[in-house]
């Protein structure tokens, strides 16, 4: 016997207004925080991204893939962002020491002045674009609103 597909559930109004809410939120803070780093760093959020969790991983330096994880990336873009960082002198690969077959991306001292001159710009992005539009209330809602979409705290 075929049992015929069952019917998705379709979002309600109040559904929709939230979803398509959320995706223009969105949009804009990405759109605004690309912006910012383009016109002030000359560099794309996830370069910004990928030298912030190099910059505070112990020893500067991290597994490609757990840089990918870190990064919310995958690991062809990563692979791929990686390599333009490092025409720039701002990062370098390496062999892992224990493991012979893994890449680790250290960060440079020039990475390291790159992301010192780029960090004020984003933070006042950062904060113009959301904490300085909401309530601190407000602030922890949107924490535990991420947390329940991710499964919890978000891993650094």
């Amino acid at each position: 016997m075929v049992h015929a597909p069952a019917q998705p559930r379709w979002l309600d109004e109040q559904e929709q207004i939230t979803w398509r809410t959320y995706l223009a939120a969105a949009q804009a803070i990405e759109e605004a925080i690309q912006g910012q780093l383009q016109r002030e760093a000359n560099i794309p959020h996830i370069y910004y991204e990928i030298l912030v969790r190099l910059s505070e991983a112990p020893e500067q330096m991290l597994r490609m893939s757990e840089l990918a994880d870190r990064s919310l990336s995958s690991r062809s873009r990563l692979s791929h962002a990686v390599s333009r960082l490092e025409e720039r002198g701002w990062v370098a690969r390496q062999a892992c020491a224990d493991d012979g077959r893994g890449m680790l991306a250290a960060l440079t001292a020039e990475g390291v002045a790159a992301i010192t001159e780029a960090a004020p710009g984003h933070v006042r992005a950062v904060r113009e674009q959301i904490f300085d539009r909401l309530r601190p209330d407000q602030v922890k809602q949107l924490q535990e609103i991420g947390e329940a979409i991710i499964g919890g705290p978000a891993s650094f």
